[in-house]
């Protein structure tokens, strides 16, 4: 009997210009061929798989949204694709692209000085440099208004003191940019440091005993008067408003990349359970199984259109933060209710690493809090449609 794929099911395609497709497509057979043969173990182990960092820049997906210094200048939906393919994988691998493009570069791109840019954003693009970005702290997260990490002016520079925590890449950046509040109090003076790695007083210490994102590199910074020079200042951050606009630049693609996680286990669960006979029947026959498959199938399809739909705005300039917190809550809300579907459709193999699911759900509960947590997004959305602050 004839089947469709979920790309048929959508027919995305045929939204999809040539150039789209070819970055989907040549994404999806690095992921095949160099991520998910050994990505179970990195999972168990705790551990990156360092080898396809050198790759990622080889093929411009470092930044690849990013226009000059090096970068691929890609729009929007070819970004957003690449991520799908890269968390269908992993979301350790999707963070890492993530952090280094739509966070760190990003902020360097976008409120750096001409001189930050041309040094560091094409080294970036190779994978010559890892960069982290520092934000969350142990007593800020969804309020990043009220971080504790000071700057303060001093001859020649500034010295920072205060801590981050879980930091993507911290263990392993060559630099951080490091947000902190400039000589007093109050989100008006957040401003953003660029902190390379050796300079006395910065430390990147590893998180350990997380049972999700294990495939990935988290550590927080600690600054002891840890001084950089003038020149470490983004001379153009001024106010909360800089990190929250790297925020924003960054949620539009983890949208894409949820449902990259949750196409993982949505395939999984067509093989296995096309398979898996009980009662003299693949249980796929059943209808119950196929009822959970077609919502499965359903929200997925809902999920790509949406996105796709968005990305197409952001590319013409019209998307808001509204559309970036409708897309980014539903996408990974949507993409960890699949995950768990399809953990619980695998029955006890549900629970093994030979198998996806467990591996995406965990660290889909990573996504579903991080870059805005699902009831930040929820009162965004709701503060757009009331024009009431619940906050």
């Amino acid at each position: 009997m004839d089947t469709i794929s979920l790309e048929e099911l959508t027919a995305l395609d045929s939204l999809l210009q040539p150039d789209e497709i070819l970055i989907r497509d040549t994404a999806r057979r690095f992921v095949a061929d160099k991520v998910l043969p050994g990505i179970g173990e990195h999972f168990e182990h705790d551990t990156f798989p360092d080898e396809v960092i050198p790759p990622l820049g080889e093929m411009g997906w470092l930044g690849a949204h990013i226009e000059g210094y090096g970068c691929a200048g890609v729009n929007m939906v070819s970004y957003g694709l690449l991520l799908q393919e890269l968390e269908y994988g992993d979301s350790g691998l999707r963070s890492f692209v993530s952090v280094q493009g739509s966070l760190t570069m990003y902020a360097i791109y976008r409120f750096g000085s001409e001189e930050q840019k041309e040094y560091w954003l094409p080294r970036m693009a190779r994978a010559e440099a890892i960069g982290c970005f520092g934000l969350t702290e142990p007593d800020s997260g969804s309020d990043p208004g009220s971080m504790r990490t000071t700057a303060r002016s001093v001859e020649g520079g500034y010295v920072l003191n205060g801590t981050k925590m879980w930091i993507t890449n911290a263990p392993v950046a060559h630099l951080a940019v490091v947000w902190a509040k400039l000589d007093g109090d109050g989100a008006e003076n957040i401003r953003g440091f660029i902190v390379e790695r050796g300079t006395p007083g910065f430390e990147t210490a590893p998180i350990k005993l997380k049972m999700s994102m294990r495939a990935s590199y988290t550590g927080e910074i600690v600054l002891t008067d840890c001084k950089v020079p003038k020149e470490a200042l983004l001379p153009k951050s001024k106010g909360l408003g800089a990190p929250l606009a790297c925020l924003n630049q960054a949620r539009m693609g983890i949208a894409w990349g949820a449902i990259g996680a949750a196409k993982a286990c949505f395939h999984s669960t067509i093989e296995y359970t096309r398979s898996r006979v009980q009662f003299g029947k693949p249980i796929a026959s059943k209808q119950l199984i196929q009822e959970q498959l077609v919502d499965m199938a359903g929200e997925i399809a809902k999920a790509d259109l949406m996105n796709l739909h968005f990305s197409r705005l952001k590319d013409a300039g019209k998307l808001t933060p509204y559309h970036v917190s409708l897309a980014k809550k539903n996408s990974v809300a949507q993409a960890l209710r699949i995950a768990r579907m399809a953990r619980a459709m695998h029955g006890a193999n549900g629970i093994s690493l030979e198998y996806p699911p467990i591996r995406h759900m965990l660290n889909l509960e990573s996504v579903y809090t991080y870059e805005g947590t699902n009831e930040v997004h929820s009162l965004i959305v709701g503060r757009g449609l009331t024009g009431l602050d619940a906050f």
